[in-house]
């Protein structure tokens, strides 16, 4: 199966990618841990590519791509769809990654190669097993330090701790709880080393009784954690608790956000078509969610030319984030107007509960 693209990825990853300064915060979820019965796999994405966009990739045997996808690409990338951020495919299978800073670091001449790996893995993978195999089979070094983390037809998951020759692997099945979570920082790493500790521990705090009684949606990741200025270590939600003001530290939504999206897996006897991405593009406490199918990308989700290949709802996000953010001079950027963003979260969130209802109620009728 991978004989093809082990050629390929010469080529493609002979484009030099920009260095991206990345944090994240991502889940993989069993379908016994959720309502539905469907696995879940979770990205927040941070990143200093301000803006993302979702496109449809279709099937090409000269290039070694078996499945057609959709993937989460960066704006003002064109159409080069070389990297893609997070994706699902024609075989049910599903990808993301977060950065690992506590993994062996790259040669300074060949890193970021994430996004190549992903989308050569939704244009080749069926299944978390052939992941392992693509991994395997790609010539070494991979030029990535990062958690990937993936899900498939048949209910699997794992993440992947991977860097630039070997990887240790995370099966979601081995979960107790039935839930996976990484941000920053890989389990396999330098003890004590990487990011997003405190991130990690906000999603455990924020979403235990969810997990414990097996009752996570979609809409628990989107609309309670991605929106959620809940801080572990303080004990306290900072729009929950009347300042006028907070410092942008520590939370799940950050400054530098600019996607929440869930890929919602299958139950048995579904195909791939019955899969839902539910994308937030923008900094997510100032944009909504959009249901996403194999065959079917919202416009506003899509890649606009005339915006500069951004999506139209990202764009709009940006806009209602510099009255989040307003002061631009000295460490202005770091403080965040909660009287501001608390309309502005409110009226995104009733958007993303209606859009949740529809996307359900289309997918039923099929």
């Amino acid at each position: 199966m991978f004989s093809g693209i082990v050629a390929m990825v010469v080529a493609v990853c002979a484009l030099a990618a920009p260095v991206n300064v990345e944090g994240c915060t991502s889940m993989i979820v069993s379908g016994r841990a959720t309502v539905s019965g469907r696995p879940m796999l979770w990205k927040h994405r941070d990143t200093s590519a301000e803006n993302n966009y979702l496109y449809r990739v279709e099937p090409d045997s000269a290039c070694g791509r078996e499945y057609g996808y959709v993937g989460l690409f960066n704006g003002a990338d064109t159409l080069a769809l070389d990297e893609a951020w997070m994706g699902m495919n024609d075989a049910g299978f599903a990808i993301m990654n977060t950065v690992a800073y506590n993994l062996p670091p790259n040669s300074p001449s060949w890193i970021d190669r994430e996004g190549v790996v992903m989308a050569l893995a939704l244009g080749s993978c069926r299944t978390v097993d052939d992941f392992a195999a693509m991994l395997d089979t790609l010539p070494k070094p991979l030029g990535v330090m990062t958690n990937f983390g993936v899900i498939d037809a048949d209910g699997n998951g794992a993440y992947f701790e991977t860097d630039d020759s070997t990887y240790t692997r995370y099966d979601l099945c081995d979960a107790p709880s039935g839930v996976m979570i990484r941000t920053n920082y890989a389990y396999s790493g330098a003890p004590d080393k990487g990011m997003g500790y405190i991130r990690h521990e906000n999603v455990e705090a924020l979403l235990a009784n969810e997990i414990a009684s097996g009752n996570l949606t979609p809409a628990s990741l989107t609309e309670g954690v991605s929106r959620s200025f809940f801080n572990a270590r303080l004990g306290y939600d900072a729009l929950e608790i009347g300042d006028s003001w907070t410092v942008d530290q520590d939370y799940v939504p950050r400054y530098s956000s600019t996607s929440s999206i869930v890929v919602e897996g299958l139950l048995g006897g579904e195909t791939a078509q019955d899969m839902i991405m539910w994308a937030n593009l923008g900094y997510p406490p100032c944009s909504h969610v959009v249901p996403v199918t194999l065959d079917e990308i919202p416009a506003e989700a899509g890649p606009a030319s005339y915006k500069g290949f951004y999506s139209p709802m990202g764009v709009e996000a940006s806009e209602r984030m510099k009255k989040v953010f307003p002061i631009k001079r000295g460490n202005g950027q770091k403080y965040i107007n909660l009287d501001v963003l608390r309309a502005i979260n409110e009226e995104q969130y009733g958007i993303s509960l209606a859009n949740y209802s529809a996307g359900a109620a289309k997918r039923n009728k099929k």
